[in-house]
């Protein structure tokens, strides 16, 4: 499992989409992204379709995604 609490392209409250993490500012759950990317879309397609959420926002979730996997292999 991921720690997002370090990644600054992220947010979650309790409150709002009941507590999932999503991209700063938005309502757009990270776990979109990856199940976007998993069904062919390209990055550019996502940011197209979930206004609010930048080209920096989702490479910076991706990069932390990387580091952390590296972290446990």
């Amino acid at each position: 499992m991921i720690d997002w609490s370090s990644c600054s392209a992220v947010e979650n409250d309790p409150s709002r989409v009941s507590g999932a993490w999503v991209f700063r500012g938005t309502r757009v759950p990270v776990a979109a992204l990856f199940e976007n990317l998993e069904d062919g879309a390209s990055i550019e397609d996502f940011v197209q379709w979930f206004p609010g959420v930048s080209l920096e926002q989702v490479r910076a979730v991706l990069e932390h995604a990387a580091r952390s996997a590296a972290a446990v292999a």
